[in-house]
């Protein structure tokens, strides 16, 4: 289904039934209040961001190691290779729901509370921002302890009242350090309002590295070497590129002349360079159009010639990478890989890669348009903040992370 589908069944749909469902939680409370069971077998939501998944991993580590708990995870199935890239929930407690039809998605729905129950799930941690969808998933889950970010005094954003631990989202604090806020509640002895009061240090949201083998790096330069014969590792430097985004938020796309003339910056400067196009299979046609552009046998298209649980090994090959703010930003954090992620519409204090990233954001006063306020949907239709980003600028700072790399590895 398409984005804005799926947010108008989410308003006109959601509303009345998490009205609904709400008046029947507080008629069953009638009888009874349901305490509290320490969390051994927790379920985490997060269905439509890739990257949501990388920024969970560190909360989702400590509740297995704190608590000693077996992991499960509910997401889209267009999304569900995001969660192999570190393998921290085993792939038999994954569910999928199939988001492309409504009548798949209302199947797998049932499908998912059947399933739940089976598997006698007592915690449903949701990581979504004020999605009516989960809240319901979470509600119906049959778990006791049900938590999740709660609106408060806040306007809008109604989703009932099926929570058992309401937390404070705060929206000045990074999207990870909320997520381990989410597991500091499940972990909380005692009971507060709201949740969470702790303080939640640097150290806790620091990321785990994939697993990478020398015979799997082996057949990346091969595949590399498939796709530009001359590739030799040991003289070529492999600059990655990245110039698409979500569907989910397309005014995150940096304007693709730009991505051309940083592209055609870079090959001028060093004959030993070589440029990958990176994207998925929908992508490559759009790749191949700036790779023409470009007009160097050293950018080659690379999108769609990789699965994403391929992608660390490209980047432990790699020196640097240039990308949008959307997944591949994330996903390079399980590695060592230098990144560079233009922001515009978000804003990295919130969502910026927990790995060797650094951002290029202008900082507009209108920046940044899309919040949980917003459910993500902005009315700009002239990305300005990422326009007044140049080239010449990203190609300044690509230029002193290449010479740098190439100082600390005697090159040059």
């Amino acid at each position: 289904m398409k984005i804005d589908l799926m947010r108008k069944v989410d308003y006109f749909v959601g509303i009345p039934l998490c009205f609904l469902v709400t008046r029947i939680f507080c008629f069953i409370r009638l009888f009874g209040r349901q305490k509290n069971i320490y969390p051994r077998k927790v379920l985490f939501i997060e269905l439509s961001e890739m990257g949501s998944t990388i920024l969970a991993d560190p909360a989702m580590r400590k509740i297995r190691q704190k608590g000693d708990s077996e992991l499960y995870f509910l997401i889209f199935k267009a999304n569900v290779a995001s969660l192999y890239l570190l393998n921290t929930v085993p792939k038999a407690n994954i569910f999928v729901i199939r988001e492309d039809r409504l009548l798949n998605l209302i199947m797998d729905t049932f499908r998912f509370l059947v399933w739940a129950r089976c598997r006698g799930i007592d915690t449903v941690i949701d990581l979504e921002l004020f999605s009516r969808y989960t809240a319901l998933l979470t509600g119906l889950s049959g778990a006791v302890n049900r938590i999740g970010f709660h609106a408060f005094y806040n306007e809008g954003l109604y989703r009932g009242e099926m929570l058992t631990r309401r937390v404070a989202y705060n929206p000045h604090l990074h999207i990870a350090k909320n997520f381990m806020a989410l597991v500091n509640t499940a972990l909380a002895a005692t009971e507060e309002l709201p949740f969470s009061k702790t303080l939640i240090a640097d150290s806790e949201i620091d990321l785990a590295k994939a697993e990478v083998s020398e015979s799997a790096l082996s057949a990346m330069n091969d595949r590399i070497r498939g796709e530009y014969p001359a590739y030799d590792e040991k003289c070529f430097r492999i600059v990655l590129i990245n110039p698409n985004a979500s569907d989910l938020l397309p005014q995150r796309r940096w304007m693709p002349d730009y991505f051309v003339a940083v592209m055609c910056g870079l090959l001028s400067d060093d004959e030993n360079l070589l440029i990958l196009i990176t994207g998925s299979p929908a992508e490559r046609d759009e790749a191949e159009g700036l790779k023409r552009q470009v007009g160097s046998e050293r950018c080659v298209n690379f999108a769609g010639c990789l699965s994403l649980q391929e992608l660390p090994v490209l980047y432990r090959i790699a020196e640097i990478m240039l990308t949008n703010d959307s997944g591949p930003g994330h996903f390079s954090a399980v590695t060592n890989l230098r990144t560079f992620v233009i922001f515009g519409p978000e804003t990295p204090r919130l969502y910026g890669s927990l790995g060797n990233s650094m951002p290029i954001y202008a900082g507009l006063a209108c920046s940044p348009c899309v919040s949980a306020a917003n459910h993500r949907k902005t009315p700009c239709a002239d990305n300005v903040c990422l326009r007044v980003i140049e080239p010449e600028m990203v190609l300044e700072r690509l230029r002193e992370a290449l010479k740098e790399n190439g100082s600390r590895d005697g090159i040059g």
